[in-house]
């Protein structure tokens, strides 16, 4: 689990995130969405680190990560797996290469342990005979693949996915929620999603907290959704005529 408590972040004049409270709750795919601009990008940020928050707590199971200094943040961010936005695989190694390249970094294990742990991350993503392949040589369906393979190559607690369906078609981002909730189920972990795709909300979106002019503006899950009087919320998830379809048969 990771709790947040009355978080707080500026970055200059500018208030981004304003006393923002939250739990992720381990086992469920948790799924932040917002508009363009609401803060929800700086919470995820601020949620690994890469953000300093200017008040308030965020607890790793009881742990609290805003009060670590480097060195025991260091040893959290070894259970932390990342899929970026867009895979952000390295050009320039092999399918293989990035597997390998966070136990390379982090893991003490010896060589056989490794490719032992990456052919098995590939296998586990559907992703078999690519080892030797270069990222422009796959697809983008696959190249997601791979990113989650690598994020998961350290046995994470903690599954960070940043618009991991960004770039590809409807059949294929389905593909991918439907595994980043499969595994999350199977290694118990605590996956937090930052999304704008009204189609994962709906499929995968176990909880789901709205981020709205830096404020938590809602949480609940995808079938409470249809049932909320939040007009903010229902402006962002019903924008689309299919959406509001969707609502009115519910």
């Amino acid at each position: 689990m990771i709790e947040l408590k009355n978080i707080n972040k500026s970055f200059g004049e500018l208030d981004v995130l304003n006393d923002i409270s939250i739990q992720f709750e381990a086992g469920k795919t948790n799924l932040i969405i917002g508009q363009s601009g609401s803060g929800k990008t700086v919470l995820l940020k601020s949620i690994i680190g890469l953000h300093e928050v200017d008040n308030g707590h965020i607890y790793y199971d009881d742990r609290d990560f805003t009060r670590m200094n480097f060195s025991e943040k260091k040893l959290i961010r070894k259970e932390m797996g990342m899929v970026f936005q867009g895979g952000a695989l390295f050009d320039s190694m092999t399918v293989e290469q990035n597997v390998l390249f966070p136990l390379n970094m982090f893991s003490d294990m010896n060589e056989s342990q490794k490719m032992e742990r990456v052919n098995f991350c590939l296998n586990r993503v559907n992703i078999k005979d690519a080892n030797h392949l270069f990222p422009a040589e796959i697809s983008g369906g696959m190249q997601k693949r791979v990113a989650i393979a690598r994020a998961i190559a350290l046995n994470p607690k903690y599954l960070f996915c940043d618009e991991p369906n960004s770039g590809l078609d409807p059949v294929t981002a389905i593909l991918i929620d439907n595994l980043i909730q499969e595994i999350t189920k199977e290694f118990n972990m605590t996956t937090i999603i930052n999304t704008h795709d009204m189609n994962s909300v709906m499929e995968i979106g176990e909880k789901i907290v709205f981020i709205n002019k830096g404020h938590k503006g809602w949480e609940g899950t995808k079938d409470e959704i249809f049932n909320t009087d939040n007009d903010s919320l229902n402006d962002f998830v019903f924008a689309s005529e299919l959406f509001k379809k969707i609502k009115k048969t519910s």
